[in-house]
């Protein structure tokens, strides 16, 4: 049985294992260094009320979508996303385009493709060092000891991999209101590496003069991207690049094709397609073992 490791528990990620589900002699894990399941597409959740922290609804456009339209006929069926109706200040929408909400949160998106992958999923394993071992990957960790996999999939932000080798308002009946403010790209590059506690003053400041009347918040959580979205894909490349062939390494993620649900999708499929062959020869060389090898 072929042991396989996804690196990074985002959408790409997520979608991904799913769509190795069954393929042949394949065991699959997925680890994620945060501590639950979301990447960009994340969920903050307090006692009285929660808020989606990367993005905050999809877009779907038909013409453009092709195979990939299926997977928004499976959320929406599944509940995990319904069309947004409440009218949003300065969107543009395109003719024949569906914008998405996830009532669950974003991060229902991501944990739903989780379970559908029947994959191992661990967070808190933040991946320190990959390595060759007779034959087989050795990904160390800072929390547990190395484990030897057949297959590794990458699919954290470019710059991760390298390093290896406006407002929206959501409410609801039972809980309190959340507001999510985003600042510009600019504003958060200069602030980058500041303190945490003095960004988010900066920020509250701006947000009181904006809104005077805005009740003091119940809780507060400021987050830094030090990676959201992508300006420049990687050239050439069909969403996913492989890094090494026997055994397999392979990257993808919405730095190999844009920075949206389809791209995210766009590579996991991707990813998906390059490693079954893969899986499909340990099957093969299952096959000619001998009975008593098996």
């Amino acid at each position: 049985m072929a042991r396989v490791l996804v690196v990074g528990a985002g959408l790409t990620g997520a979608a991904g294992a799913a769509l190795l589900r069954g393929a042949p002699r394949g065991q699959v894990a997925v680890w994620d260094k945060a501590r639950g399941a979301g990447g960009r597409m994340s969920t903050t959740r307090a006692d009285r009320g929660s808020a989606d922290l990367g993005a905050q609804f999809v877009t779907c456009e038909p013409e453009l979508a092709g195979p990939r339209l299926s997977f928004y006929e499976e959320l929406v069926t599944h509940g995990i996303l319904k069309p947004l109706t409440a009218p949003v200040e300065g969107m543009v929408v395109r003719e024949g385009s569906c914008n998405f909400v996830a009532p669950q949160g974003i991060s229902s998106v991501v944990k739903y493709y989780l379970e559908q992958s029947g994959a191992d999923v661990s967070y808190e394993q933040q991946v320190t060092d990959i390595s060759l071992r007779d034959g087989r990957w050795e990904v160390s960790r800072k929390a547990g000891p190395p484990e030897h996999f057949d297959v590794v999939i990458l699919t954290m932000p470019v710059p991760q991999i390298l390093q290896l080798q406006g407002d929206i308002v959501s409410k609801s009946p039972e809980v309190g209101p959340s507001v999510v403010v985003h600042t510009t790209v600019t504003f958060g590059s200069e602030h980058l590496d500041s303190d945490p506690a003095e960004v988010q003053q900066i920020i509250l400041s701006h947000l009181q003069r904006i809104m005077p009347s805005l009740p003091q918040p119940s809780s507060i959580k400021c987050q830094r991207w030090r990676y959201s979205q992508v300006t420049r894909a990687v050239p050439n490349c069909p969403g996913q690049m492989i890094l090494h062939t026997q055994p397999l390494l392979i990257c993808g993620g919405d730095g190999f094709t844009r920075s949206n649900f389809d791209g995210c999708i766009e590579s996991a499929m991707s990813l998906a397609e390059a490693v079954k062959p893969h899986l499909q020869q340990f099957q093969t060389q299952a096959a000619q073992l001998p009975l008593d090898l098996l």
